[in-house]
Order: structure tokens, then sequence, then C-alpha cells
């Protein structure tokens, strides 16, 4: 089967566990681009933080960022689709995160806002420094001059999970779900990375058996199962390997080149 869309979720997959882009992993992908494949980078990161490891691959195309909330063609900068919240549904939880004292974020498609910057905690903006982003004071909300897309909590797991049990007896208004160990997201309900996939599949004329998808975490289960091949990486929790079709190597065992080697290139 040849694929013609291969979309690569980025942390925990792409990239190894200290946040690299190996070498052997980007010429793999430099080589199934050059066959004929479009390559899409399917991240909870935003276009910001995204597109420079497209421009470091040498890709043109498209990022789905904010784990599907938001698609940016990289070149243009401009977002083809996006999931929009309702910023007044926003604003219980938002209440909720500083009543509770969970740090949070509120994503518009390219901007990210905190409450004070100049007030993280060490920790916290070392995270943020992790994933080359340094958000900006948060406004009123309804001063916004672009749509929110995703609000992530971050917090230690246990916390989070406390924070999930209890947000999740509301009134469902939004896709709640773990984009990683320390993160809790909040999108329209609508928004996912297989949502936006599909999407861009349509948009770009390709069928969901022409797909292949590798990821590595809950966030990437519905790419994986609307994709017809949808790849887990070894360091993926077993509800993720077991939505997969197949498990790869995990991401500091370039697990992404391994797989696009085997399925693509062979």
């Amino acid at each position: 089967m040849k694929y013609k869309l291969i979309a690569l979720d980025v942390d925990g997959t792409l990239l190894n566990d200290n946040h690299e882009l190996t070498d052997q992993t980007k010429q793999t992908i430099q080589e199934v681009s050059r066959s004929g494949a479009e390559i899409v980078l399917c991240t909870g990161r935003g276009p910001q933080n995204s597109i420079p490891f497209m421009e470091q691959i040498g890709l043109k195309g498209y990022v789905i960022s904010h784990n599907g909330a938001a698609t940016v063609d990289v070149v243009s900068k401009e977002v083809v689709h996006q999931f929009a919240m309702d910023t007044k549904a926003i604003r219980p939880y938002i209440d909720y995160f500083r009543e509770n004292k969970v740090h949070f974020d509120v994503n518009t498609a390219f901007q990210m806002y905190v409450d004070n910057v100049e007030g993280m905690a060490v920790e916290v903006r070392s995270m943020y420094e992790n994933f080359l982003m340094l958000p900006i004071n948060l406004p009123p909300i309804q001063e916004l001059d672009q749509p929110v897309v995703k609000v992530t909590a971050f917090s230690y797991p246990d916390v989070l999970d406390k924070v999930h049990e209890e947000i999740g007896k509301w009134t469902p208004e939004f896709n709640v779900l773990r984009s990683g160990e320390y993160f809790l997201d909040l999108m329209h309900p609508d928004a996912s990375k297989g949502n936006a996939l599909e999407h861009l599949a349509k948009r770009r004329g390709i069928q969901p058996e022409e797909v292949l998808a590798i990821g590595n975490y809950y966030n990437d289960i519905t790419m994986l199962t609307f994709a017809g091949l949808g790849i887990a990486m070894d360091n993926s929790p077993l509800e993720v390997k077991a939505a997969a079709n197949e498990v790869t190597a995990s991401n500091n065992e370039d697990g992404v080149h391994k797989a696009l080697l085997k399925y693509c290139l062979s």
C-alpha cells in the first residue's frame, strides 16, 4: 500500500526524551517525502513551536496543531481550519483552575496566554522553555481578538487525575482529554487529531486507507483509528497500543524511522 498522507505526533513520537529530532529520523522523513508522500505534524503544540520542525526537515504543507483544534499552512501561516471554543463556557473552568491553584494556559491558534508570566514557578517556566514557547499575560478573555482553540492545565499527574475526575462531572461542553502525563486539555467537542486529520485528508482528496499515522498517547488514539494504518510507539500506554494496528520501537530508539522504513520505503 502506498500511503499518500503521513501524520506524525511530535513529543514522545517524532522527538526523543531530550526533545531532539535525530538525523536518522530526519533523513528517513525526507526520503519518504521525496517518494511523494505528504507529511503532516499532528501535535498538541501550537504552530509557532511545531512549524520549526517542518522547516528543519525541509517540508512544506500543514501542521495540525493544538491536538487538532487548528490546522495551519506551514508557508503562509494561514489557519485553514479551526475549532473555536465558546469563550463564555470557558470561564467556569478558568475560575476552577484559579481557585485550586492549577496552572493553565489559554491558546488561540498562534498565541498562548497565562495569568502571570513574571510569577510563573521555575518548573512551569522550564516546561515552556522545553517546548520552545513563552506565553504572554492573559487579558480579560472577552478581549481576545482571535478564537480560543484550547485551554491546557499543567500539574502533577495525581493533581490532574483529581481535576479530570471533578470537571468530568460537569455538563459536558468540551472535549476533555489527557494529552500528556502532566497535561489536561479542554477543546471544542468536535476538536481532535482524528477529526482534523479527516478534514485535511478530504481537503487533499486522500482516502482514509491512504493515511498512515504514528503516535504515542491518548490524544493520538483518534488519528490512529482514523488512519488506514495506525502505529503506536513502544513507549505508549497499553490503551494506545490496543487502538493501533501496529507497534514500532520507542521514541528513544528511532521508532518513527523504523516504521517509515518498513511501511513506506521497503
